[in-house]
């Protein structure tokens, strides 16, 4: 069994979502209907993404300019910066004018980075995106003039020994254009 799309993204990372996010706001400007997919291991964006992050605005500013209003979970504004060095018995602070620009935060957040990427899915589904989450690409599928013309999800309700049990499901093949 097969599922034809437009674009099939592997991986619902935030890379991923803000490319098939991006795809369909290009459609939507021109027009055009686009079917875009996306394949995410784990129950939900954001489910294997454990992470903090101090993330800068910028892309999120040119992705969703709207981003406040669509309640992006940007709560926490960096209040302020200090490069340490550590030593046995405390700690020195660099000074200011000596730390690099890349380490000052003014103007970027401190985050849930597994909550930006699911309130990423949420938007992406809102615009179209179909996420299957629970589902990873297992091979790559090729055309027969060696082009790439999808990827397969492997099957599910296998048991320990390799074997089908009774919740097998046979893996689905995704292509796109």
């Amino acid at each position: 069994e097969a599922m034809d799309y437009d674009v099939v993204v592997v991986g619902g990372g935030p890379g991923g979502l803000a490319t098939a996010i991006r795809l369909k706001q290009l459609a939507a400007e021109r027009g055009a209907e686009l079917g875009v997919c996306v394949l995410e291991k784990g129950s939900e964006p954001g489910a294997h993404i454990l992470s903090g992050a101090v993330m800068d605005p910028i892309s999120l500013n040119e992705l969703l300019p709207n981003w406040k209003e669509l309640g992006a979970p940007l709560n926490q504004p960096v209040t302020g910066d200090e490069v340490l060095f550590l030593k046995e018995g405390g700690a020195t602070k660099t000074p200011d004018a000596l730390v690099p620009d890349c380490f000052h935060n003014h103007g970027n957040y401190v985050i849930s980075l597994g909550a930006l990427t699911k309130w990423l899915g949420e938007q992406a589904e809102s615009l179209g995106v179909e996420i299957f989450p629970g589902f990873a690409a297992s091979e790559v599928i090729y055309n027969a003039d060696g082009s790439v013309q999808g990827v397969a999800t492997g099957h599910q309700g296998l048991g320990k020994d390799g074997e089908p049990t009774g919740d097998f499901q046979i893996g689905m093949e995704l292509h796109a254009k």
